[in-house]
C-alpha cells in the first residue's frame, strides 16, 4: 500500500472508478499519493495498535496518532510549500492531556502491584475503624447513662 504511488501516472489528474483525483498542489498525482500514503499508512497501523493493545500505557499511542492525523489533514489541505512544520504545536496540546492520564494510570498500577498498596482495601479498613470508633463512643455513652441511672436508684 505504501508503494502504490509508483504505479500512478505522472499527470495532473487521474480517474479511477469514476472518482477523479487531482495533484492537489503537488507536481502530479503520484507525488500527492506519495504524501498521502506516507501519513495514512503509519496512522492506520498506530490506530490498529491502539485498538488492539492491552498494555497499561496504550494511551501514549494517542500522541503519534494525533501527530500523523494533523499531518495527514495538512497534506490533504496542501496549499503552500510547507509540510510537517506546525503540527507539533497541535500535538503539544494533545500531549498535555494524554501524559497526565498515562502517569495517573502508572502511579495507580505501581502502587498496587509493586508497592502492594491497595487503595480500596485501605478505604475499607478506614471505614471499619471509623465504625468501630463510633460504636466505642456509643458504648461509653450507654455506660455513662447506666452509671447515672444506677446512682439515682
Amino acid at each position: 500500500m505504501f508503494y502504490f504511488y509508483k504505479y500512478l501516472p505522472l499527470e495532473e489528474t487521474w480517474s479511477f472508478l469514476g472518482i477523479e483525483f487531482t495533484a492537489n498542489g503537488f507536481n502530479d498525482v503520484s507525488d500527492a499519493f506519495y504524501y498521502y500514503f506516507n501519513k495514512i499508512v503509519p496512522l492506520l497501523l498506530l490506530i490498529i495498535w491502539f485498538i488492539t493493545s492491552r498494555n497499561w500505557w496504550y494511551h501514549a499511542i494517542l500522541i503519534p496518532i494525533a501527530m500523523y492525523s494533523f499531518q495527514f489533514f495538512n497534506v490533504l489541505n496542501y496549499e503552500n510549500s510547507k509540510l510537517d512544520e506546525n503540527e507539533i504545536l497541535y500535538v503539544v496540546a494533545v500531549t498535555m492531556v494524554v501524559v497526565p492520564i498515562v502517569y495517573f494510570i502508572r502511579v495507580k498500577l505501581v502502587d498496587k502491584h509493586v508497592h502492594g498498596i491497595d487503595l480500596e482495601a485501605m478505604d475499607t479498613e478506614l471505614q471499619i475503624l471509623k465504625e468501630k470508633e463510633e460504636l466505642r463512643k456509643e458504648r461509653e455513652k450507654l455506660e455513662q447513662r447506666q452509671k447515672t441511672l444506677s446512682k439515682k436508684m
